[in-house]
């Protein structure tokens, strides 16, 4: 009976050992959580890269009727229902710059428009004196090619013309999605569809 050669076993060793080696050091990449600073706010923001993923509607509404939409804006997601439940999205956003700019709650979308128009509110305006007053349809357009109005004054799920805002802190009270995101959104939200900003 001949040995087994030593060389093989060394390679097959090492491909072992590489293959558990590369996975243990993917693993903890993937959980680990994530240290983003951003320029507006002062303080370090920890998030877990982990938590973008599917929910279940039911422990946020108590049916779908007209479809809902729940945004976490901790883990900086956004999550759709169709009335039947046949259609589930789930959208990365940008979420307000800080806690007092964020609101939390139920609302429901009373307005939709493609090619909106923008003028800072009040608030926006006394925090940002430099900003125009209003900004036509187009690429320079702070909400995008298309918005969600909801029933909260001033507040909006709307697109983005700057690409680097999704994932972050970034807006005075809003949420914002990739244009094709809110594209594909407006066409299956309506007026109507259940809110629930947590």
């Amino acid at each position: 009976m001949s040995r087994p050669d030593k060389t093989m076993l060394s390679r097959r060793g090492f491909v072992a050992c590489g293959a558990a080696l590369s996975g243990a050091l993917a693993a903890p990449s993937v959980l680990a959580q994530s240290i983003e600073i951003e320029p507006d706010i002062t303080n370090t923001v920890r998030r877990n890269i982990s938590s973008f993923r599917a929910l279940d509607w039911r422990p946020y509404f108590a049916n779908l009727r007209n479809g809902a939409i729940l945004v976490d804006t901790t883990s900086r997601a956004l999550h759709f229902w169709s009335e039947d439940s046949s259609v589930y999205k789930l959208y990365p956003t940008s979420v307000p710059l800080s806690e007092d700019l964020t609101r939390r709650g139920r609302t429901s979308v009373i307005r939709k428009v493609e090619g909106p128009d923008w003028a800072p509110t009040p608030a926006m305006k006394i925090r940002n004196p430099e900003w125009p007053d209003y900004v036509p349809p187009g690429p320079n357009n702070p909400l995008g090619t298309h918005a969600l109005y909801l029933s909260w004054t001033y507040y909006r799920i709307h697109g983005t013309h700057d690409t680097r805002k999704i994932g972050r802190r970034s807006s005075n009270g809003c949420i914002g999605l990739y244009n094709e995101h809110i594209a594909e959104l407006f066409g299956l939200a309506k007026v109507g569809t259940q809110v629930l900003l947590i």
